[in-house]
């Protein structure tokens, strides 16, 4: 088995590195380089930096010779994600999947975490109107 280095084409893609092992073709490489050209060419994806490794298995008999595992850092996040599948094209399509979806974690978790702490509505915080009515009922 040898190990080919394949960077992508893209300015943002191109701190993503695709590496290979096995008997993977260019169209599969192409076809995973235009899954992840999509996915971090976008303006509210920034600083992202790491490696796709994708290896197919020799062995004729695997159900599901092709398996890849991405290491991606978003800003100071770090994304692990693995897939296994019978075909380049489902594993680079999984492997998209994958990565949004931990991207979209990462988002949401930045995104509360600018949020200001104020308590909730039930110890007192804005919104709690059931304890305001109180002050005003006399005994």
């Amino acid at each position: 088995m040898t190990s080919r280095d394949t960077g992508g084409h893209a300015p943002t893609t191109a701190a993503v590195q695709v590496r290979t092992e096995g008997e993977v073709d260019e169209e599969s490489v192409a076809y995973v380089r235009a899954k992840l050209t999509a996915l971090f060419d976008r303006p509210e994806v920034f600083g992202t930096s790491g490696e796709v490794r994708i290896t197919r298995a020799a062995a004729h008999h695997a159900e599901q010779p092709w398996s890849a595992t991405a290491e991606i850092r978003v800003g100071s996040d770090l994304l692990v994600v693995h897939a296994r599948e019978a075909s380049a094209h489902e594993l680079a399509d999984r492997l998209q999947n994958r990565l949004r979806s931990r991207m979209e974690r990462v988002a949401h978790h930045t995104d509360t975490a600018r949020r200001s702490a104020s308590p909730p509505p039930w110890r007192g915080g804005p919104g709690d109107d059931q304890h305001q009515g109180r002050a005003d009922r006399t005994p």
